[in-house]
């Protein structure tokens, strides 16, 4: 029996869906299987019904919701009209990308399945379920679901007799080509191409806005352990515009160059220099040398995001994430690159199933990163061919912050609370985030700064009645959200807006003080505060929550008030779950699984939204 072409199809709104099905593409290669990968948009779906084998890998966003890059797809494939018949060809499997501490956890690929066999499918095996969560995180049950796959696969569609599976040392193909030029063409200087500063169509990851960067200030005290940043940009000519407070509906679902309370902002940053400079020198590569990119294979096509031709130095500054703590997946093609007996010997045991809690304690957990376990094998590393660089080395992602500031009060402006991510582990150097310190570096004070950006729908939809009050609960950097509902609300009319903020102390880190003081004494916002560390017993949000019971209670049961939560995923949604669970049973009157169905109900309506981050 001739094998069928395997199909992965992946959506996700950050690199790990896209690694985790390149992975897939890799062992299926190794299996004699050829294989494509394609995101779910740009899959044309009505082909689905011609497919034999496929395999979805689909991340859940916000409240259940599917990514953006397959919500087309959603869309066709939930149709009332398809005929319970049309998958009765295909057989499939579905890995999920979550995180266990959303209500949906990983609703988008259990959904899909069911809607899968629905049309007639054929399971191969039950869905799985990867956990941001889990120690190990998504691996811890992706790994184990796999080897069930592959065993059911070759069940099917056997290798041809006399082949085996090709052994994990032995490299495949590299996926793409670079033919280097002996000296660099003028074009090829490794600027910022693709990205615009003239509206020609909505901003996107193909096709940024260099939006000009107007301030970038410190707003935490001098003496407190976090640097927050309030960056505010100029996004004149962008395309996004002001949409006008009479018009209800959220209006980036009405007009895709706008954005509401609730939308994010998606900004692609660099790598640091002196990084792109170790890494060149580490792999023996010109940073000025430019290169042509060829796909090898008839079904791979070269990332936009890369000009064509393209220096080193721009693949590595601005496309290569160098920084990022690799996955397995890199330590099994460097065992295959790597020409040093001990090296290799070390790599293929951090790559084995039984050396996934050593790689753990050497990459994951101390978050080393991809140049320096490079670093750490000099001899691989110097090895590597340049053709295996887009294969080793994920692209840099976007990063998404929430949009902290309204169209309706600062016109063709936009502004994001960020923490600059720093903290320490076992290795000597600080860890820092790639786009958060990248971000913290620019100074507008010393020159044009332009950053690329475009914006997106967010997770929080908020109510369109008027007289609908909202309970929004944002302690520390979660408040950012609903800075941005409060000034659209208040710029609307509606004076129903009950924020609850906590943060260390009032005099380090009590973002827009001033702002909230002014809107209440207007009558346009109630303020409710959590100063954790101004007294000797610690108070949160979930304890000022439990203090205005009555009033969180007449709120929600009789006045149909929908409540927001956003911030660190940790604790803190599951405290403040508890302390409405308590108001709905003191209050309320409902016993413990009554409450608890109470609280389902709000999140089934969306009058309980959360955006949590780990």
């Amino acid at each position: 029996m001739p094998s069928p072409r395997l199909l992965v199809l992946f959506g996700s709104q950050t690199g790990t869906a896209q690694d985790v099905s390149e992975r897939l593409g890799r062992e299926a290669r190794r299996r004699r299987l050829g294989c494509r990968v394609q995101a779910l948009d740009s899959y044309p779906v009505v082909n689905l019904i011609n497919e034999p084998l496929v395999i979805f890998v689909c991340a859940t966003t916000g409240q259940g919701d599917p990514p953006d890059n397959m919500k087309n797809f959603w869309r066709f494939i939930f149709r009332k009209n398809l005929p319970s018949t049309s998958l009765c060809q295909m057989d499939f499997a579905v890995l999920g990308l979550g995180d266990s501490s959303y209500a949906k956890f990983n609703f988008v690929a259990k959904k899909l399945y069911r809607r899968l066999l629905q049309l007639g499918g054929t399971a191969l095996l039950p869905v799985c379920l990867g956990d941001d969560q889990h120690e190990l995180g998504p691996d811890a049950a992706i790994d184990p679901w796999l080897h069930t796959l592959w065993e059911k696969v070759l069940g099917l569609y056997p290798m041809p007799i006399g082949l085996g599976v090709i052994p994990p040392g032995v490299p495949l193909p590299s996926k793409f080509a670079l033919q280097f030029f002996q000296e660099a063409p003028e074009m090829c200087s490794g600027e910022q191409r693709g990205a615009r500063t003239e509206p020609q169509s909505p901003p996107s990851e193909l096709q940024p806005f260099l939006a000009r960067m107007v301030t970038n200030r410190r707003v935490t005290g001098p003496s407190h352990f976090q640097d927050v940043r309030l960056i505010e940009f100029d996004i004149t000519g962008s395309g996004i515009n002001q949409p006008s407070p009479r018009v209800p509906p959220k209006p980036s679902m009405a007009f895709p160059h706008s954005f509401a309370a609730g939308d994010v902002v998606l900004i692609l940053p660099q790598n640091a220099a002196s990084h792109v400079q170790q890494f060149c020198q580490a792999l023996g590569l010109d940073p000025d040398q430019c290169f042509m990119l060829q796909p090898r294979e008839p079904d791979v096509s070269c990332p936009e995001r890369l000009p064509q031709p393209c220096s080193v130095r721009h693949l590595v500054s601005q496309y290569l994430d160098i920084a990022s703590v690799p996955r397995r997946s890199f330590f099994e093609l460097l065992a295959c690159l790597s020409p040093h007996e001990l090296e290799r010997d070390k790599l293929l045991e951090l790559s084995s199933p039984a050396g996934q809690e050593e790689l753990s304690q050497y990459c994951s957990r101390p978050r080393r990163t991809a140049l320096e376990v490079l670093c750490d094998f000099p001899h691989t590393a110097a090895a590597i061919p340049p053709d295996y660089l887009l294969d080793l080395i994920p692209p840099i992602r976007p990063r998404a912050f929430s949009i902290a500031s309204s169209l309706l009060a600062r016109p063709s402006r936009l502004q994001i609370l960020m923490a600059v991510v720093q903290y320490q582990t076992r290795l000597k150097e600080p860890r820092r985030g790639l786009c958060s310190s990248w971000l913290a570096s620019l100074d507008p004070e010393q020159g044009p700064v332009q950053v690329p950006l475009w914006v997106r729908p967010g997770g929080l939809t908020f109510p369109q009645a008027p007289d609908t009050p909202v309970i929004m609960v944002g302690p520390g950097t979660g408040v950012a959200p609903f800075r941005a509902a409060v000034q659209e609300r208040v710029a609307q009319g509606r004076t129903e807006n009950f924020l609850f903020f906590g943060c260390r102390q009032r005099d380090q880190d009590f973002y827009w003080e001033a702002e909230w003081k002014e809107l209440e004494e207007r009558g346009c916002l109630s303020l409710v505060t959590a100063f954790s560390r101004d007294q000797e017993r610690k108070v949160y949000v979930q304890h000022r929550l439990r203090e205005l019971g009555p009033l969180v209670w007449e709120l929600l049961d009789h006045r149909g008030a929908y409540f927001y939560l956003a911030g660190n995923a940790k604790y803190m949604p599951a405290d403040v779950s508890e302390a409405l669970t308590s108001i709905f049973r003191e209050e309320g009157g409902l016993s413990g699984p009554e409450a608890a169905a109470y609280l389902a109900r709000l999140q089934r309506t969306l009058r309980f939204q959360t955006e949590t981050w780990a």
